[in-house]
């Protein structure tokens, strides 16, 4: 009887303990500074979206969201890094749809992305618009559509580098007017962005997380919005389907991901801090300002953004693998 009730007894405290060593372990997440990768340059669309939920996560962690921008290889570096990184919940990953789309450009990646991650959640999705140089002589879609089909590899257009959303929106405008242009790929959006306003270059599909300004600046062309509607930001640029430019619809979607492995109370946490940032009030206004939409809480999760990619590269991996592009890098 004594020896049952004693071990019994010890049992129970063994158990009691575990559950608060457990549960002081996981209060205690985060105790350090937490870095969100990022595969593109400092002060393009990816980054921008990464340093406006940054603050608000920060303040529901307690501990500093800091941004790293890793370059190279139309982002697959910064992927192959966060899939090699320790998961101890401290390293993250930004990433919009060319989180799909690179399988299809790389023979070797050097990591799965329906296997080597976990997933936060959905952030945003956000509209594409077709730019143009400020001197380009088409004044409209319709006249751009005819000088591209007059001067063909005549006409560059930039991008981001291959896989990248720019990339993806080139390939299907160039599929859906039957033309090759010239491409011309950048090392991230800044600088491509750069050299459109600098005249160095024709064209670029961009993102309006950084250019509303830019083109109510007149800056750059606006020709059209790769969207189903208007934006409320850009209500006198008309869509390229208004045009007559069908099929043009690329949404920008963006993914928070964390390294496979990471523990399931981390990653709750960091779900609770998205969903804080998502609902921040400055956040709302900032993304609304650039037309950029915030997803529905619903989405917010590890299941709904593991679906989307899944469904991603499917659609995407045909289309590229029939454009038979060379990247140089396979």
């Amino acid at each position: 009887m004594h020896n049952s009730f004693t071990s019994s007894f010890i049992s129970s405290f063994c158990i009691l303990g575990a559950l608060f060593f457990g549960s002081s372990v996981n209060a205690a997440y985060p105790d350090k500074p937490i870095t969100i990768v990022v595969p593109y340059s400092a002060g393009g669309p990816v980054d921008a979206v990464a340093r406006t939920i940054a603050g608000p996560m920060s303040k529901y962690l307690g501990q500093a969201v800091v941004i790293e921008n890793v370059l190279g290889a139309s982002g697959t570096v910064a992927t192959r890094k966060v899939a090699q990184a320790k998961p101890d919940g401290y390293t993250l990953f930004l990433q919009h749809l060319a989180m799909a789309s690179t399988p299809a450009f790389y023979d070797k990646l050097g990591y799965d992305p329906l296997t080597d991650f976990e997933y936060v959640g959905q952030i945003v999705d956000v509209p594409m618009v077709l730019l143009g140089r400020k001197d380009l002589p088409p004044k409209n879609a319709k006249e751009l559509i005819e000088y591209i089909k007059v001067n063909q590899s005549k006409v560059n257009i930039a991008n981001a580098g291959p896989g990248g959303v720019a990339h993806l929106c080139g390939l299907m405008l160039m599929s859906r007017l039957g033309v090759r242009m010239t491409e011309i790929p950048y090392k991230g959006t800044a600088p491509a962005l750069t050299d459109l306003m600098g005249g160095q270059v024709d064209l670029m599909c961009d993102q309006t997380t950084q250019t509303v300004s830019q083109i109510k600046a007149k800056s750059i062309k606006a020709y059209g919005v790769a969207a189903p509607k208007r934006l409320s930001s850009l209500p006198d640029v008309p869509t390229l389907d208004e045009q007559g430019v069908k099929g043009i619809d690329i949404s920008v979607w963006h993914g928070l991901y964390a390294p496979k492995g990471t523990d399931k109370a981390s990653m709750k946490k960091l779900n609770d801090a998205l969903k804080f940032a998502l609902k921040d009030p400055d956040v709302i206004k900032r993304f609304d300002e650039s037309s950029i939409n915030i997803v529905p809480p619903s989405k917010v999760n590890a299941e709904s953004l593991y679906s989307l990619l899944e469904s991603e590269i499917n659609k995407w991996g045909p289309i590229i693998r029939k454009a038979n592009i060379d990247v140089n890098t396979k």
